[in-house]
C-alpha cells in the first residue's frame, strides 16, 4: 500500500521559483486531555516531541514530493500506532475482558471515499485495516471477527497480544478490572488523557483526507465504541475541510463534531478557525465535551482547537518551520 522509505525530502532549489509547489499541510496529534504540567518532566516531554516529529516528517515528506494526503495520513498515523507512547496499536489500552479492542478510521474528502472497523482484536496497524475497507471493498464499516477476516483475507500484518502490552496500562486495567468502572487513558494521579492518534492533511492537488486510529477506554466493556472510527463524528474529510478528533467519545458522537465543523464552513460561510473555535469551544463545552481536535482546510490553513490542558500535537504547512507542542 505504501512505503514511507520511497519518499525523499523534496529537493530546494535557487530554480524552485519556477515550479512553485501548491499549497500543502499536514496536521497529528497523540490525545488531549488533563495534562499535568507537574507530571511533564523535561526527559519525558523530549520523548513525546520525538514521537509527533517522526510521524509529521515522515507524512510531509509524502506531500512536499507531490504525494497524497491519503497517503501522508495513512504514513503517519501507522508511525504513532507503532509508538507505544500512545493509545493506538502498540501500546493500546486493556479492554474490560484483558484484551485489545481496536478502532480506526480514515476518510479522503475529494471522491469521497472512506473507511473504519471497530472493536478488532490482533490487527498491527489497524489504519491499514481501514483503508483496506475504503478501497477494496463495498463497505464503508466492518467490526469485529468479520473486519478480522477481511484482514487476513487481505494480508494484513496480526501480532500477538504481547505485542499491544504496556506495563503502565495492564496496571490501570488491573486496578479496574472485574468493576463497571470504564476509565480514560492515563486517568490516574490526576491525568485524563483522550490517547487516540490522527492526522489530517491537504496535497499539492488539493485533496483532503483524515485519519484516526485508537485503543479506546481502559476496561471498555459491552463492544463500547468511541467515536474515532464513526465517519462524521471523530473523523471526516470533504472537499472543505479535513478533521480528526480526539476526546471522551459519547459527547462527540452525539455532537457529530467533524460534519458540523463542515457544516458549519459550508451554510455559515465560517472560516476553520471560526467553526472549528464553535464546536470545541462552545458545543463540546455545553456538553461537558472534553478534548480537542485537529484540522485543515482546502487552502491549507489550520486549526487545533482544544478545551482542556494539552494535546499531543504537530502541525507543518507548506516548507514553514514545523510546530510540535504539547501545552498551551
Amino acid at each position: 500500500m505504501f512505503d514511507i522509505n520511497r519518499f525523499e525530502a523534496f529537493p530546494l532549489s535557487q530554480n524552485s521559483y519556477l515550479c512553485p509547489m501548491k499549497p500543502f499541510s499536514l496536521a497529528i496529534h497523540g490525545g488531549a486531555g488533563t495534562i499535568l504540567r507537574s507530571r511533564m518532566t523535561p526527559e519525558k516531554e523530549a520523548i513525546y516531541k520525538a514521537g509527533l516529529s517522526e510521524a509529521l516528517t515522515a507524512g510531509h515528506r509524502i506531500l512536499a514530493a507531490n504525494g497524497s494526503a491519503l497517503e501522508a495520513v495513512t504514513t503517519a498515523v501507522v508511525l504513532l500506532e507503532n509508538n507505544p507512547l500512545f493509545n493506538a496499536g502498540k501500546g493500546a489500552v486493556y479492554a474490560g475482558d484483558g484484551t485489545h479492542l481496536l478502532d480506526a478510521a480514515i476518510m479522503e474528502g475529494h471522491h469521497p471515499m472512506a473507511g473504519a472497523i471497530a472493536g478488532v482484536r490482533g490487527i498491527k496497524n489497524p489504519i491499514l485495516l481501514a483503508r483496506k475497507v475504503m478501497e477494496d471493498s463495498a463497505y464503508v464499516m466492518m467490526i469485529g471477527q468479520g473486519a478480522e477476516e477481511f484482514a487476513r483475507l487481505k494480508g494484513l500484518d496480526f501480532a500477538p497480544q504481547t505485542y499491544f502490552h504496556d506495563a503502565l496500562r495492564y496496571e490501570q486495567w488491573l486496578r479496574v478490572k472485574d468493576t463497571p468502572i470504564t476509565q480514560l487513558d492515563h486517568a490516574d494521579k490526576g491525568e485524563k488523557n483522550f490517547s487516540t492518534v490522527g492526522a489530517v492533511a491537504l496535497d499539492q492537488q488539493g485533496h483532503l483526507a483524515a485519519a484516526s486510529s485508537t485503543g479506546g477506554m481502559t476496561n471498555k466493556r459491552f463492544g463500547r465504541v468511541g467515536d474515532t472510527p464513526l465517519i462524521g463524528a471523530g473523523t471526516y474529510a470533504n472537499r472543505l475541510c479535513a478533521v480528526a478528533c480526539t476526546g471522551h467519545g459519547e459527547p462527540f458522537i452525539k455532537a457529530v463534531v467533524g460534519h458540523d465543523i463542515a457544516a458549519r464552513m459550508q451554510y455559515k460561510g465560517l472560516s476553520l478557525a471560526e467553526a472549528t473555535d464553535e464546536v470545541v469551544h462552545q458545543k463540546l463545552v455545553d456538553m461537558k465535551g472534553l478534548g480537542g481536535l485537529i484540522s485543515v482546510d482546502a487552502k491549507g490553513r489550520v486549526a487545533m482547537p482544544f478545551n482542556c490542558e494539552g494535546m499531543y500535537r504537530a502541525a507543518q504547512i507548506g516548507m514553514q518551520e514545523a510546530e510540535v507542542e504539547i501545552f498551551r
